[in-house]
C-alpha cells in the first residue's frame, strides 16, 4: 500500500511538472508581440541552462566584488586626443550604462593635473594656515574622530558639455555629458576644522592645495567655506577611491568641479583671492566681445537624456523607457519636461527616486515607438525657478568661445531605425 501511494504521487509530479512546463510554453507564445521572441529563445526559458547544471563560486573566492564579466563594456572612457597627455586628462562616466542617482565608485569620472597620487593615510596631513588664530596640522586619525557627516552631492566638470559651445562634436552622452558623478560623501564639515584653527575676522579666502605632483590648488570664498563645504574621506559607504582625492577631499556642493581640490593637504586662509596661472588662464568664461567672467562657480540647471541616446539606440518597437538626469548647483531640481520632436512640444517626466539638495534627479517618460523619427530634448527647472536654455539662447548671452559651463539643452535625433545621433538644433 506505501510502495502504490509513493508511485502514485511520483506520477502525480511528474505529470503536473509537464503540465506546468506545457502551461509555461503556450503562455510565452501567447505574447510574441511583447517580447518578440521566438521559439528558440523560448527554449531559454524552458530548458535547463548551463549555468544550473554546475555549483559556481564559493563565497571565498571573490573578497571584493566586482560587476559580472557580461558587464565588461561598463567602463570608463577617454577622449586620447582631447589632451597632450593622459596624466592631465579626463575620462568619462558611462552614464548610458547606469540607472538610479547614485554613480558606482568604480565609474566616476576622473581629472587630473598630475595623475593619481598614491598616498598612505598614515602619512597624509591637513594643515590650516594663514590668518588663523592658530595653524594647525591634522592626521587622518584626528579628522575621523571628529563630528561627521553624509551627504549626496553630484560633482561636476566646468567643461562638462564644453566641446559642445560651437554646434554638435561628440556622439554620445558620455562625452557629451559624462564629466559628472554622483554620490554619497563621509566626511566633515569644513566649518568644524576653521572653528579650531579660529579665522582672523580679514580672513576672507581659502586657498585649497593638493598633494598631487601638480600641487593642484583653488581659491574659495570664506562665505561657501562656512555653509556647506565638506572634507570627506569617504564615498558610497568606503574609503574614496586613489582617483578620487584617497585620502582626503574637498565637497564643494553645486559648484564646479576644480574646486574640489583633492588629495588635500593646506587650507590657507587669506584676504584675497589666490591668482595662480590655471586659475587666471584656464577656468574663466570667454565671453563674444573678449571680456571674461572671472568667477562662474556656480553650476546651472542641467538636464540629459540618456536612453535613448548614441551609445543607447531604440532597439524595439512597442513599449519602451525614456530615461535621463537632472541636477542643479543652486538647489533642488523640481521638474523635468521632456520633447519628443525638437521642442515644439513638452510634457513632464516622472522624477523617480530620492531628490536632495544639489544631487542629481533620475527622470523617466513611458512611451510608445512605432517607428517614427523622433527628436529628444530634456529641460530642467530648479528651486529657484531657473529654466534650463536652449542653445542658441545660451549663446545670445554667453558667445561660443568658451568651454565651461555650457548648459544648454542636448537634442538627440532617433532614426526610424533607432539609430539616434548628436544633432543641433538649438
Amino acid at each position: 500500500m506505501t510502495d502504490r501511494t509513493s508511485a502514485e504521487t511520483l506520477n502525480r509530479r511528474r505529470f503536473l511538472g509537464a503540465a506546468s512546463l506545457a502551461g509555461a510554453g503556450a503562455a510565452l507564445s501567447a505574447i510574441p508581440a511583447l517580447a518578440g521572441e521566438t521559439a528558440k529563445s523560448e527554449a531559454l526559458i524552458t530548458d535547463v541552462q548551463d549555468w544550473q547544471r554546475y555549483l559556481g563560486d564559493g563565497v571565498d573566492k571573490h573578497p571584493y566584488g566586482v560587476p559580472s564579466k557580461f558587464e565588461k563594456n561598463v567602463i570608463r572612457r577617454d577622449v586620447p586626443w582631447l589632451t597632450a597627455s593622459a596624466e592631465s586628462s579626463v575620462n568619462f562616466t558611462p552614464l548610458h550604462d547606469l540607472d538610479g542617482i547614485i554613480t558606482p565608485s568604480g565609474l566616476c569620472f576622473e581629472r587630473h593635473h598630475g595623475g593619481v597620487a598614491e598616498i598612505n593615510p598614515a602619512d597624509h596631513r591637513l594643515m590650516i594656515n594663514g590668518l588663523v588664530d592658530k595653524p594647525l596640522v591634522f592626521t587622518m586619525d584626528d579628522i575621523k574622530r571628529m563630528p561627521r557627516v553624509n551627504k549626496v552631492y553630484f560633482l561636476e566638470c566646468a567643461a562638462n558639455s564644453g566641446m559642445e559651445w560651437r554646434g554638435s562634436q561628440l556622439n554620445g552622452c558620455q562625452f557629451t555629458h559624462g564629466m559628472i558623478h554622483n554620490v554619497m560623501y563621509t566626511g566633515v564639515p569644513l566649518k568644524v576644522l576653521l572653528d579650531e584653527a579660529g579665522l582672523k575676522p580679514n580672513a576672507k579666502w581659502l586657498m585649497l592645495e593638493g598633494a598631487d605632483s601638480a600641487g593642484m590648488n583653488r581659491s574659495l570664498p570664506i562665505e561657501k567655506a562656512l555653509n556647506d563645504v565638506m572634507i570627506a574621506f569617504a564615498m558610497n559607504g568606503e574609503a574614496l577611491r586613489p582617483e578620487q582625492g584617497y585620502p582626503l577631499r574637498a565637497v564643494i556642493p553645486g559648484w564646479e568641479g576644480n574646486l574640489w581640490v583633492k588629495w588635500l593637504r593646506r587650507i590657507e586662509a587669506g584676504d584675497q583671492p589666490w591668482q595662480t596661472r590655471e586659475e587666471t588662464s584656464k577656468y574663466t568664461d570667454l565671453l563674444a566681445d573678449g571680456n571674461s567672467r572671472k568667477h562662474t562657480f556656480v553650476m546651472d540647471a542641467k538636464s540629459v537624456v540618456t536612453n535613448p541616446s548614441p551609445q543607447a539606440p531604440l532597439k524595439h518597437k512597442g513599449r519602451n523607457v525614456l530615461s535621463g538626469l537632472a541636477w542643479s548647483g543652486r538647489g533642488t531640481v523640481k521638474r523635468v519636461d521632456v520633447s519628443m520632436d525638437g521642442g515644439r512640444n513638452w510634457q513632464t517626466a516622472r522624477i523617480d527616486g530620492p531628490t536632495f539638495d544639489k544631487s542629481v534627479v533620475r527622470f523617466y517618460v513611458d512611451f510608445d515607438w512605432n517607428g517614427q523619427e523622433l527628436m529628444i530634448q530634456s529641460r530642467a527647472i530648479d528651486s529657484t525657478g531657473y529654466v534650463q536654455p536652449s542653445k542658441d539662447e545660451l549663446r545670445k548671452v554667453r558667445g561660443v568661445n568658451s568651454i565651461y559651463h555650457n548648459n544648454g539643452i542636448q537634442t538627440w535625433l532617433v532614426h526610424s531605425g533607432g539609430e539616434t545621433e548628436n544633432v543641433e538644433i538649438g
